[in-house]
């Protein structure tokens, strides 16, 4: 329960039963089989493809796709989930218009690319539903690992590893697995439980035990957890929250906007769910827009994003910008929160509009006031303590090429590793890369 739910004006219940079904339908429909094979008829099938270089996990795209204009989408899904485990769910959240789509020769020639996400998902969907969990552990080796981190970079090394025949224990600090993809994306991207239905597949493989409700440092540490595996592996992801270090920032309405999505995915209710008349969003990537379009979709009147720049350097795409103005928010840019004023409560958002500097940038003695209600904090996470012989960079855990870190025997990969670039697709490839190297360390390779 957050402390906007004692905020006057934050009142759940603002929208029909059928308005919240509506408004939290799945954003993207599947592609049926017909349309899939005509979808995949579009595609040229090029030598060296772009869409491949594009993709963090290196899916053979044209494969694939061609797999599935002759008919087999489970021999695609197959393609796909070699490299990337979490096929289904990154054919869902990858912002594919800046990665494989961006990069599809249609799109250059036509201005209309492939729709190769679409096509993702409806090979990977196919196999979900039409047999069991299609990759096999290799002999048993004796070996076990610790996996610190149930999101994604965490479950494809677990995965990867137990391919491999190893024995994993994945430690988790939530309630549930599934790390961003069940708790930090939009409701309307994953509907009907995806993520747990795609974290339950992926265990099917068999050789990972699950570990809930355990947190590096509060429940164990990783000293003893390098002296009772034979490898180690951290995929926690970012659990801080950036402060804006404003006046007022303690007020009630006040909130990360994670916290506010975390809590909208794991709601039985969504009419149960208070949300303001007038919401602000502060933050450009893509936990503002997804925390912004939700706050308009539980019926919130006036929602308002602002970024410090402008509009084409902010992190999310320009398809997730459009989708927030299509669903009535407005996005202010070149304009930073200077301070938050009420009487114990947020009533109002004081901001100064910016400009380039011969030093950055700085802000302006142009100020405006928004009326808010609700304040959503969305200026990026920071990682959690971390022990004291795991090397930072940067704010976050230091690794090589292969992904070890500065302790002996102990791996990193995802959002909490320097390089991880707060995607799903590519904590993926990190923690399965990882895992592939912890393999070859474990075998003596």
């Amino acid at each position: 329960m957050t402390n906007s739910q004692f905020t006057p004006g934050v009142v759940p219940g603002r929208l029909s039963h059928d308005s919240y079904c509506t408004n939290f339908s799945d954003v993207a429909p599947p592609l049926d089989a017909h349309q899939a094979r005509v979808e995949s008829d579009r595609c040229y099938f090029c030598h060296d493809a772009p869409c491949t270089e594009a993709c963090p996990t290196s899916i053979d795209i044209p494969l694939f796709i061609r797999q599935i204009a002759t008919g087999t989408p489970e021999a695609a899904a197959l393609t796909i989930l070699s490299q990337n485990i979490l096929g289904g769910m990154c054919a869902r959240v990858c912002p594919t218009e800046n990665l494989c789509e961006g990069s599809c020769v249609r799109q250059t020639a036509e201005g209309k690319p492939v729709e190769i996400g679409a096509l993702q998902r409806h090979a990977t969907d196919t196999i979900m539903a039409r047999q069991s969990h299609p990759f096999l552990r290799a002999a048993a080796t004796g070996r076990t690992v610790a996996v610190v981190g149930a999101g994604p970079a965490g479950l494809a090394c677990a995965h990867r590893l137990a391919m491999h025949g190893h024995d994993v224990v994945l430690h988790e600090a939530r309630a549930k697995p599934g790390g961003l993809n069940e708790y930090g994306i939009a409701s309307y991207k994953a509907v009907d439980g995806f993520a747990a239905r795609e974290v339950a597949w992926l265990m099917q493989i068999g050789g990972i035990r699950l570990i809930d409700d355990w947190q590096l440092g509060r429940d164990g540490v990783l000293a003893d957890l390098v002296g009772d595996y034979d490898a180690v592996f951290l995929g926690m992801g970012l659990s801080g929250v950036n402060a804006l270090r404003l006046e007022g920032e303690d007020k009630r309405g006040v909130e990360p906007a994670t916290g506010f999505i975390a809590e909208l995915r794991q709601a039985r209710d969504l009419a149960a769910l208070p949300i303001g008349r007038d919401v602000v969003v502060i933050g450009g990537g893509m936990t503002a827009v997804d925390a912004a379009v939700q706050a308009r979709l539980l019926g919130a009147l006036n929602v308002s994003i602002v970024y410090r720049r402008a509009r084409a350097e902010m992190p999310a795409s320009a398809h997730e910008q459009e989708h927030a103005l299509a669903n009535g928010v407005r996005i202010i840019e070149n304009a930073a929160p200077v301070a938050i004023h009420g009487n114990g409560a947020v009533r109002e958002v004081e901001f100064a509009y910016t400009r380039r500097g011969a030093l950055g940038l700085e802000l302006t003695d142009q100020t405006f006031r928004l009326p808010a209600d609700q304040v959503f904090k969305a200026i990026g996470q920071t990682l959690g303590p971390m022990p004291a012989e795991i090397a930072l960079e940067s704010g976050k855990i230091r690794t090589d090429a292969l992904g070890r870190t500065s302790a002996a025997g102990v791996w990193a990969g995802g959002d909490c590793a320097l390089g991880g670039d707060d995607l799903t697709v590519t904590a993926v490839a990190q923690g399965r890369d990882a895992a592939e190297d912890i393999h070859n360390f474990l075998m003596g390779a």
